[in-house]
């Protein structure tokens, strides 16, 4: 009877230990949403902690308390939607409708801006518009790594095949 008894107590304390460290798990809190392929729409009466999206889109009508990434997507922020931190759109467009509100920089690479007149930026806008920054990103170093695999397999050729002397 005494093994029994040892063994629950040793079972209900790990127990305890275990919620009591998992009590952030169970946080009313906001939490981040990450995407792959599937859009993300952020309710006006909604509020999350970030949004990071990999060929989506996001909608933005309540409120995000860090940053909003998107990589292949655009970003839509209308009707009151506030971001508290960065927004960011790699081969997308940002656009913001009127109210909208972003308290750090805006940065859009391979992609436009388009903001109405009430829209607010607290930080730094950065546009880097237009397809030739995704070339000149992307293209350029797979174009100097197939130059420098031609280099090698010409070497390897070389030193594998001598050249003959000719005979006269």
């Amino acid at each position: 009877m005494g093994f029994l008894h040892s063994l629950a107590v040793r079972l209900s304390l790990s127990a305890l230990v275990f919620a009591s460290l998992c009590g952030a798990a169970f946080a009313a809190g906001p939490r981040e949403r990450t995407q792959f392929g599937h859009d993300i729409s952020v309710g006006a009466d909604e509020e999350v902690a970030e949004v990071t999206c990999f060929g989506c889109n996001v909608h933005i009508r309540g409120k995000v308390q860090g940053d909003v990434t998107v990589f292949g997507g655009s970003i839509l922020i209308e009707d009151q939607g506030q971001v508290a931190g960065d927004t960011t759109a790699f081969g997308g467009d940002i656009r913001l409708d009127n109210g909208s509100k972003i308290g750090g920089d805006v940065v859009v690479f391979a992609g436009r801006l388009h903001g109405d007149p009430s829209a607010t930026v607290d930080g730094d806008v950065t546009a880097f518009s237009g397809s030739l920054w995704l070339v000149l990103v992307f293209g350029l170093p797979l174009v100097l790594l197939g130059a420098f695999i031609a280099l090698i397999v010409w070497l390897i050729w070389c030193l594998t095949h001598p050249a003959m002397p000719v005979t006269a």
